[in-house]
């Protein structure tokens, strides 16, 4: 089959969408006056650079990707250790949090970033090999891959809340639930388990209200993230704080109503407003009809993805789709949510279309691995699947 065949071209021009609608908030959000930078040429450049990184990744098979899978793991942890220890001249601390490393006539990058599709990685292998040396699973071997998958992702999670970095821990905790849904796990164990979970976050949310000192003095929490619940809760009590955001974003989307302000006329002032809110920028000159259409195109991307782990006859690249999918639909759902007050504003950024290009880089690799799944998909359509495992 030819390149052309063989090449995603639905993915691409979904992904041609997303680049198209992150120039244009982003353009929209920096007329404010309040940056000297150029975000929008910045962001093209990060995608033209994530572009060429595609285009290498699609050169390597699914069946390379997995053997890679520990290297690139191991070497993800070992920089989110290094970031930990590192000095304040090579790894400031900003808003604090410690989770950048500054690189010379590059800037700065965020390896929890990487970090999310290393783990992807890792846990398809994992659930991949545990499932083929045990064919006839018990809930005692359905055990034994919970334990798997909790300890591959609780790993660089203990790493990331050394910085602290809350809202990119929920994230690998978001993909870690989607893998154990499709792993084959029996509900006996995983109902039990979500049921604790739950319980346990209903009850650390009854904490934050009504006894915080617990959650400093025992588990450590930071008085600025205790902050952000309340925010959450009553923002136009903390207006002054850390109520600012939310109430700006929810000022700006109710603004734009059906169909908006119009492209450059945004009035609300949200500092930031390109990177965490940028979904603010189109609510509010675009309505709620351009808030829908981008919606729209995460749903698409989404479906698209799983249509191609539904199709895979590889099942680690099926495996990895599903954690790719995991991982945006998590972002998608938390960014939005937090700027509409659904959810706690946990600095997620929304994928492809927010300014940053840590971010920006590691979805593109996600992508860059899905493009991989599609282009090399027919050259075992009539092979032994056991063979790829």
């Amino acid at each position: 089959m030819t390149f052309e065949e063989r090449f995603d071209w639905r993915l691409f021009f979904i992904m041609l969408a997303l680049f198209t609608i992150s120039c244009v908030a982003i353009y929209s959000a920096i007329q404010t006056n309040q940056y000297s930078d150029n975000f929008v040429l910045r962001q093209i450049m990060w995608y033209i650079l994530g572009s060429m990184i595609i285009a290498g990744m699609l050169m390597i098979e699914p069946i390379q990707y997995k053997g890679l899978s520990w290297y690139l793991y191991g070497a993800g942890t070992l920089m989110l250790a290094m970031l930990v220890v590192a000095p304040s001249s090579i790894a400031p601390v900003i808003n604090g949090q410690k989770s950048w490393f500054l690189l010379p006539g590059i800037g700065s990058i965020q390896p929890s970033e990487f970090m999310k599709i290393f783990t992807i990685l890792v846990l398809s292998r994992v659930i991949v090999n545990h499932n083929k040396s045990n064919q006839f699973k018990t809930t005692k071997t359905d055990f034994y891959l919970l334990l798997k998958i909790m300890g591959v992702t609780g790993l660089p999670v203990l790493l990331i809340m050394q910085q602290p970095d809350f809202g990119t821990a929920l994230v690998f905790l978001g993909i870690m639930s989607g893998m154990i849904i499709v792993a084959g796990i029996t509900w006996k164990l995983i109902l039990p388990i979500y049921g604790v979970i739950g319980a346990v976050g209903g009850s650390v949310l009854y904490l934050v209200i009504q006894a915080p000192e617990i959650l400093r003095e025992y588990l450590g929490i930071k008085e600025y993230q205790l902050g952000r619940i309340y925010a959450w809760l009553e923002p136009y009590k903390y207006q002054s704080g850390d109520g600012y955001h939310l109430i700006k974003s929810l000022q700006a989307i109710g603004s734009g109503m059906l169909t908006g302000k119009g492209f450059g006329d945004g009035e609300v002032y949200i500092p930031e407003s390109h990177t965490d809110f940028i979904f603010a920028v189109i609510g509010e000159e675009f309505g709620f009809v351009g808030s829908c259409l981008v919606i729209l195109v995460f749903f698409l991307l989404i479906y698209h993805l799983i249509q191609l782990a539904i199709r895979a006859n590889y099942s680690f690249s099926a495996y990895v789709c599903v954690g790719v999918v995991s991982m945006i639909t998590f972002h998608v759902f938390q960014n939005i949510g937090m700027t509409v007050q659904l959810l706690p504003i946990t600095g997620i950024p929304l994928p492809f279309i927010s300014y940053g290009g840590s971010s920006l880089l590691a979805n593109l690799m996600a992508i860059g691995l899905a493009f991989a799944v599609h282009f090399h998909q027919r050259e075992f359509m009539f092979g032994d699947n056991n063979l790829q495992d």
